[in-house]
């Protein structure tokens, strides 16, 4: 076996064992043990127990930030969410060990590589989108960084609880996921689905190489375009759902204002009435006075 073969065989027995016992619980020596190995090659390799956790913790953030960073390439915001959602369970379901390693206290072995640190690195990303987002739409982009702590703490937080349970499957949770993130609480849809966009993009092949040929070239670009137009689809529909509520809105404060000054009337009546009412029995008490 060569150097980098072995140094290979190192990380997946000792991500195997972190994962099981976090790394406090795991030894160099049960490393060597499991590789068959002494472990003086275990120190040449990485200097001890700490080395070879950096490693670890560093590929397994690698590849987590890299599978959100492309979800976050998508041209429509909630295409973006969809499948920055998918892709963290995604990572869970096909990386249980490394997600496991991440979300323990990670030991200061590991530098920045907390759960933590790793949450903050995301968020940043999605701040950005949303900046954009928020100016777009006329609220303010000073409040993005915490709309985006929010969003990526929701994702994470499932993340962790789906991770033992498995139960539903991950695009049904990253629907619900985004049902409540973009939809709200009051505009929550009964039966969340994922987009056809996105289940089209997760049902499809894993990405092929550069395009290199013009007819390649053409197919993608038609690809691109049909899911800008339904991207655009869906925000076009979303408007206009929006536009319903707010007159739905208005007519229900117009229903209200009017039920307001209608009890104000009668309350009005009623306190005339009373008051004509107190006037006549105070003539009858002067009239029965003077007799």
């Amino acid at each position: 076996m060569s150097g980098s073969e072995r140094r290979e065989q190192l990380i997946r027995i000792s991500r195997t064992l972190f994962a099981e016992k976090g790394f406090d619980g795991t030894s160099i020596e049960e490393i060597a043990a499991t590789a068959q190995v002494s472990k003086p090659v275990v120190y040449e390799h990485f200097g001890g127990k700490e080395g070879v956790y950096a490693v670890v913790v560093d590929r397994e953030m690698q590849k987590l930030l890299t599978m959100i960073t492309e979800a976050l390439a998508a041209s429509h915001s909630l295409i973006k969410v969809e499948r920055a959602a998918l892709a963290l369970l995604q990572y869970i379901e096909e990386s249980s060990e490394g997600f496991r390693i991440l979300v323990r206290d990670s030991h200061a072995a590991s530098g920045t590589g907390t759960f933590a640190s790793l949450i903050s690195e995301i968020a940043s990303q999605v701040e950005d989108v949303l900046a954009d987002e928020f100016a777009a739409r006329g609220y303010d982009p000073k409040s993005a960084p915490m709309y985006a702590q929010m969003l990526v703490g929701m994702v994470a937080l499932t993340g962790q609880w789906w991770l033992d349970v498995r139960k539903p499957g991950r695009e049904e949770v990253a629907a619900h996921l985004v049902n409540l993130a973009w939809n709200g609480l009051r505009g929550l849809n009964p039966h969340p689905a994922i987009s056809a966009v996105t289940q089209a993009r997760a049902a499809a092949a894993p990405p092929k190489p550069r395009p290199s040929s013009e007819k390649e070239l053409r197919e993608l670009e038609k690809a691109r375009e049909r899911e800008l137009k339904e991207a655009e689809k869906v925000r076009q529909r979303e408007l206009k759902e929006a536009e319903k509520a707010r007159v739905r809105e208005l007519k229900e404060r117009e229903r209200l204002l009017k039920e307001a000054e209608k009890a104000r009337e009668r309350e009005e009546k009623i306190r005339q009435r009373e008051a004509k009412l107190a006037e006549r029995a105070a003539r009858l008490e002067q009239v029965d006075q003077s007799e």
